[in-house]
């Protein structure tokens, strides 16, 4: 019956954050309270994985959940450390002067606060100059590609916590990490291996069952089976082995592991400047894009069909990175494991962050004896299912579904990324699909009869566009023969500004054949030429590509629709040579949201398009390829 009636609510009255949000404040205290028992392992393990000891994580995770819900900009994320960034931050240490452990933090680490502090001035900057959604200019399949080598490169860092191997591995880059798992599987600790099998098992097991067991999706998998591999490694007796360092070791007091940023000796040391520079940049571009691309995943769960703000979001993230830095915690996004989890267990508005946050603070108060239990092989056992599934198979199989050449730049950028990092892998998948698409273009236009690649060249961009002006039975025709771009629009408009003084009906021709470097300029333009609001209906004619580039333009185009609208046409012009996955998904998700709201939408033009694959949100071509 309450399910029910979750789910009237959600049609109607929306749950808001601040003030208004504590009339669900029971919702949240008890969603905040199963958040917590998955943040308190997975926070650990994000941080050990990043190359310091377990309690930075939770210090993050406490401030990102005190200072989320006062700013706002989504409603059921929860906020804290993020695996995604764990390969990152490991890396930034590294070229900083060394990475940590689970015992202690390394040279590095001083200087990494002090990046994660200009990071977060940085996001500070691009949210209030409402710039945040220059992110959705990075493609679908490139993100999938980066989460999914973030993935693996979080896998292969793993094995040695999880072999309970002691020895020191020689490893920087991914395919060194591959070639040490040997040494470490032959070189390892029985009763760690057995704890994290037993623990990773149990977290497959557990998960397979959550749709069939109702205990599963009351209590989280990842708790349940951390608390199993606590009591399998009580039984073989990790405490009494390597003086304990097979365990968890969280102080009692949560102020006396406060580290503070290194500002005047990292700006003292000029050898490391590239490096912090470059670590900025880094950290600035994935902490933002998988941000703002959780957020809207996240959106996607809630039941109450609200849109974060991706500029509100941006700005709560950066403030938190302020304020984790001074206090020596890493980097805070949203993140996805725990927002679901949140979402599942009923969670309505951010109190629940906050609640996850107070929780935290309570566990290391009282119960940090229980805490320092938990195996390191457990933690990196939970770490190995969260992974594996940013890289699974299904992750694959929902590529290729979507379309071959989307499986192609989602494989070009993951290989991209593991072979050099994070950085360079997403320019190296951005470059790859401005590529394909200009391909896909091509190869529409060359289909076309008459084609504009043969009939036009480079200088026609710069030429008056207009070739013939004529009177015909009292009219003035003016025709349009050659491509209208932003380099030659100036002598269109004076053309129109200069119309005979006696013109009173004016017909204007557009003969010029479309291009392909017109539709590559087309690229980072407004797809959306003119729009008009008659009798209720409001329609958005589209004359330029729809491609990834140009999908923040089109998203403000689809934000300005009237309130008061019916029904939306969004007119895909003849001209529209191709539409890629991300604007097409956009597209899709604007109609199924619009639909919520008694909006009808129609996408006019689209069925005369070629659909390269089966899927809904697949790419589409002007004409079928010869």
């Amino acid at each position: 019956m309450t399910e029910k009636n979750d789910s009237d609510v959600s049609l109607g009255e929306k749950p808001q954050n601040g003030i208004a949000g504590l009339k669900h404040i029971r919702n949240d205290i008890l969603s905040g309270i199963v958040v917590s028992l998955v943040s308190l392992p997975l926070s650990s393990g994000i941080a050990i994985a990043s190359g310091c000891p377990p309690i930075y994580g939770l210090m993050s995770a406490i401030i990102a959940g005190l200072l989320f819900p006062f700013i706002g900009g989504a409603y059921m994320t929860i906020s804290g450390p993020a695996a995604g960034l764990a390969p990152a931050l490991m890396a930034v240490m590294i070229s900083l002067g060394g990475a940590g452990d689970a015992q202690g933090v390394g040279a590095g680490y001083p200087f990494l606060l002090v990046v994660i502090f200009m990071v977060g001035c940085c996001q500070l900057v691009i949210s209030l100059l409402g710039l945040a959604r220059y992110a959705s200019l990075i493609p679908v399949a490139v993100v999938e590609g980066m989460l999914a080598s973030i993935g693996m490169l979080i896998i292969v860092k793993q094995f040695k916590p999880f072999f309970g191997f002691t020895g020191t591995v020689h490893a920087h880059e991914f395919y060194q990490y591959v070639l040490a798992i040997p040494e470490c599987a032959t070189n390892a600790t029985t009763p760690v291996f057995i704890t994290a099998m037993v623990t990773l098992v149990a977290l497959f097991t557990f998960a397979g069952l959550q749709k069939k067991v109702r205990l599963f999706q009351v209590l989280p998998p990842q708790l349940l089976a951390v608390i199993l591999g606590v009591i399998v490694g009580q039984v073989v007796g990790l405490g009494s082995l390597n003086e304990g360092k097979f365990l968890m070791n969280i102080p009692s007091n949560l102020f006396s592991s406060i580290q503070t940023p290194h500002f005047s000796e990292l700006f003292a040391r000029r050898d490391l400047w590239y490096a912090a520079f470059m670590a900025v940049v880094l950290l600035t571009m994935i902490d933002g894009v998988e941000s703002l691309a959780t957020a809207m995943a996240v959106d996607r769960i809630d039941p109450y069909r609200r849109r974060s703000n991706p500029n509100r979001v941006l700005m709560a993230m950066a403030i938190s990175n302020i304020a984790s830095s001074m206090l020596g915690g890493l980097t805070i996004i949203p993140g996805g494991v725990k927002s679901k989890v949140n979402v599942a267990a009923g969670g309505r508005t951010l109190w629940a962050n906050f609640t996850n946050s107070i929780c935290l603070i309570l566990y290391i108060a009282v119960g940090y004896k229980l805490i320092n239990m938990i195996p390191l092989g457990v933690l990196a056992s939970v770490l190995l299912f969260t992974g594996w599934k940013m890289c699974e198979p299904a992750v694959w199989r929902h590529m290729a579904h979507i379309g071959k050449e989307q499986l192609g730049i989602f494989t070009f950028t993951l290989v991209a990324t593991l072979a050099t990092d994070l950085l360079w892998g997403i320019i190296a998948g951005v470059a790859a699909k401005f590529v394909l698409n200009a391909w896909l273009v091509r190869k529409s236009l060359k289909a076309q009869p008459a084609t504009a690649a043969q009939k036009s060249s480079l200088l026609d961009l710069f030429a008056n566009p207009v070739g013939r002006k004529e009177w015909i039975d009292g009219e003035y025709h003016i025709h349009v023969e050659k491509p209208v771009v932003w380099l030659n629009s100036r002598k269109l408009r004076k053309e129109l500004n200069n119309l005979p003084s006696n013109a009173r009906s004016v017909v204007l021709h557009m003969d010029a054949p479309v291009t392909v470097i017109e539709s590559l300029i087309g690229f980072f333009q407004n797809p959306v030429e003119h729009k008009e609001f008659v009798d209720g209906t409001y329609h958005m004619y589209v004359t330029r590509p729809l491609v990834c580039f140009s999908s923040m333009k089109l998203s403000e185009e689809l934000d300005a629709v009237p309130s008061d609208a019916s029904t939306v046409c969004v007119h895909i012009d003849e001209r529209v040579p191709l539409i890629d996955h991300t604007t097409c998904d956009q597209l899709n998700h604007f109609a199924k949201e619009a639909a919520n709201t008694g909006v009808k939408v129609e996408i006019l033009g689209m069925d005369r398009m070629q659909a390269m694959s089966s899927h809904a949100s697949g790419v589409r071509l002007a004409v079928s390829p010869a």
